[in-house]
């Protein structure tokens, strides 16, 4: 009994290790080429989608993923490489809003309040650009947050009908980022688990249109 016990683990530990490296590789390999970290490389597109975070960590330091995401979409924006920027964040509760803390910083670095739209239900990744192609009526789109995260933003945004690029926020060093970049191998695991299930976003709600 107990071998069969060890092997059925050794089985589902084996399946989970083959699950990790699959998803992985379908995912980059989707996203070579359809990210930049130049901006004199990047493409032009009308909108540029800022992928929410929070601004402080749990201890209360800044939190560089946050400060390098408003900064590239600034960067983007004075280069004229996107004309709106849709903050796509979650606003779970009156005490945390991810797009309007976003919307007051990227206002007080130079982008104009009415070229920012906010999506306050971008909860996960999936419902940020899900919603952006149903809700706000996208057609293309460039992604905004580091690297990893826009890999995997861009392909959820193709199963959606979706053209994204990414233009890639500084990544922080690998040491100090380990718990997220470890976490992001599960999270490319669950997106192929919400595509199989046909999950959606929380809401959907009355469109609305960018111009």
């Amino acid at each position: 009994m107990r071998k069969k016990i060890t092997r059925l683990i050794l089985l589902i530990l084996g399946l989970s290790l083959v699950a990790l490296i699959l998803s992985n590789y379908i995912i980059n390999s989707f996203a070579e080429g359809k990210t930049y970290s130049s901006v004199s490389k990047t493409p032009k597109n009308k909108v540029g989608l800022i992928l929410g975070t929070s601004k402080k960590l749990k201890g209360g330091a800044p939190n560089p993923y946050y400060s390098n995401r408003v900064s590239a979409t600034v960067t983007l924006f004075k280069a004229s490489k996107i004309e709106y920027v849709l903050v796509s964040g979650d606003n779970g509760s009156i005490y945390y809003n991810e797009p309007t803390t976003m919307k007051k910083d990227l206002i007080s670095a130079g982008i104009p309040e009415e070229r920012i739209f906010l999506d306050y239900a971008g909860f996960r990744t999936l419902d940020s650009v899900f919603r952006a192609k149903i809700v706000f009526g996208l057609q293309e789109v460039t992604i905004i947050s580091q690297k990893f995260h826009n890999e995997r933003a861009i392909y959820l945004a193709a199963r959606k009908g979706l053209n994204a690029i990414g233009y890639n926020a500084k990544d922080i060093p690998l040491e100090a980022g380990l718990k997220i970049q470890f976490r992001e191998y599960f999270a490319r695991v669950k997106v192929f688990l919400d595509l199989a299930l046909k999950t959606q976003p929380r809401f959907y709600g009355e469109k609305i249109l960018i111009h």
